[in-house]
């Protein structure tokens, strides 16, 4: 049994990272026996949700929507605020129930929430019966823990380590058209109020010939996209110390000439100049940029610990929409940090006002317990916390929705990627500024960048037609 430590997560040491190639030695103990995944959280979990399955299937097991007739329930859970705790043990209470009636049925937690220490000793108290839990560090274990679990074992294994890189990971990818692609592992910006550097490990990025290798693997098998992925993706290669940085493997990427390439999350602290110029120079590098801001007021970023201030975030802005044709920039925002006044969200505010931005995630503050914010007075009460949130919303909203209507009567891009949810005589897809788009046009398109008149504008989606 291996129980989380955030004292051994914190630790940053000079020990080089190992590069390994991952070996899975095949059972077939598992054949035939149904699983049911549901993922919680950002697009990192997702792709570790892929890994997942791809593990899953390589014992040959069958993936399944109905979690009461499955063999194998997974959970892979998120950190980031309280309401994904709240959200996996709630389900947690309807697995205990099936649990009882087919007491065979074999239970594990994996992802982000393994590695708190509390979450995993009210695992250990409240649901005795998981079966086992497993960390970010260990995915590749999978496999073994699921065997053992079937022969009757019980265990946890979370390891609190700053982490190495595997390669010849096994993925069973949600899409046919876009991918994920891991280039950078881990973070060590150690913003005050985030938890994931505790439970990701530190930076360490992955070779540029492995991920070269892994892109022009997925061009020839048809996928029109990439999403280069990382906890701080434009920190990639500052772990080499060599002088390699992101703009390298992004020029790398870009000469693949696979159709599409996005990248996330990027921190402004890390974006250089030559990432704007390689984005504006590279056609298939989309003009879409999600640029976290967290707060406009540069007393509550110190105390963030983001390393950034308001004037620098807005210089760094607006040389984006100069050099960058058409460019589309979104931002994360948090309100109600401890410590925030009324006079600080009216900083944020004006940032918003300022970047009028194309959209933006908006949250209320979530102690993370073992990070340093909840150490912080925190004295808002929590109708002002949500009244903030909803004076943010409803100029975000009006912005995007200001962004959008620009668009009505254009011809864009349009990468079209499935069946429409809402009206079945459409298919949707994006634009190459990342606009959801709901399109009249033939099924036999998806899979296809097609051309688009926009037709109308909502806040969050668009209509339109295929032109050709």
């Amino acid at each position: 049994m291996n129980l989380p430590d955030l004292k051994k997560a914190q630790v940053r040491s000079d020990k080089k990272v190992e590069y390994k190639v991952q070996d899975y030695l095949f059972s077939n103990a598992l054949q035939g026996k149904k699983y049911f995944l549901r993922t919680y959280g950002c697009q990192m979990n997702e792709h570790d949700g892929e890994e997942m399955k791809g593990i899953l299937e390589f014992y040959g097991m069958i993936p399944t929507d109905d979690m009461e007739s499955s063999d194998v329930i997974l959970l892979n859970t998120c950190a980031i605020r309280e309401n994904a705790h709240e959200k996996v043990f709630g389900y947690l209470g309807r697995i205990k129930h099936l649990k009882k009636q087919r007491p065979d049925v074999i239970v594990g937690i994996g992802g982000c929430m393994s590695q708190e220490e509390n979450i995993v000793e009210e695992i250990k108290k409240r649901h005795p019966y998981v079966n086992f839990v497993f960390g970010t560090h260990n995915i590749h274990e999978l496999g073994r823990l699921l065997l053992e679990a079937k022969e009757g074992s019980q265990d946890i294994q979370v390891y609190s380590i700053e982490g190495d890189v595997y390669e010849n990971v096994l993925y069973k990818r949600d899409s046919k058209i876009t991918a994920y692609v891991n280039i950078i592992y881990g973070c060590d910006k150690f913003c005050t109020y985030c938890i994931v550097p505790y439970t990701r490990g530190k930076e360490r990025s992955r070779k540029i010939e492995e991920i070269v290798k892994e892109i022009e693997h997925l061009k020839q098998e048809g996928y029109q996209e990439v999403t280069l992925l990382g906890q701080n993706v434009n920190a990639y290669g500052k772990d080499f110390h060599d002088g390699t940085e992101f703009s390298d493997l992004l020029e790398k990427v870009a000469e693949t000439k696979i159709p599409r390439i996005r990248f996330v999350t990027s921190h402004p602290w890390n974006f250089t100049d030559r990432m704007i110029d390689d984005i504006a120079k590279y056609d298939n590098i989309m003009p879409y940029i999600h640029l976290p801001i967290q707060s406009g007021s540069n007393r509550i970023l110190k105390l963030m610990g983001r390393r950034y201030t308001k004037e620098e975030y807005l210089e760094l802005f607006q040389k984006m929409k100069e050099k960058i044709p058409n460019v589309s920039i979104t931002t994360d925002i948090i309100v109600g940090f401890p410590g925030e006044e009324e006079s600080d969200f009216l900083e944020t505010l004006d940032v918003v006002e300022k970047c009028k931005f194309d959209g933006a995630f908006t949250f209320i503050f979530s102690p993370r317990e073992g990070t340093p914010a909840t150490k912080l007075k925190d004295d808002t009460p929590k109708e002002e916390k949500e009244k903030r949130l909803a004076r943010l919303n409803e100029r975000v909203n009006f912005y995007s929705k200001w962004n959008n209507e620009k668009l009505v009567g254009e011809v864009v891009p349009v990468l079209i990627l499935g069946e429409s949810e809402k009206d079945s005589s459409k298919v949707y897809g994006y634009t190459d500024t990342f606009k959801l788009v709901n399109v009249i046009s033939s099924k036999e398109n998806i899979g296809k960048i097609i051309s688009v008149k926009i037709t109308d504008a909502k806040s969050f989606s668009l209509d339109g037609e295929e032109v050709s």
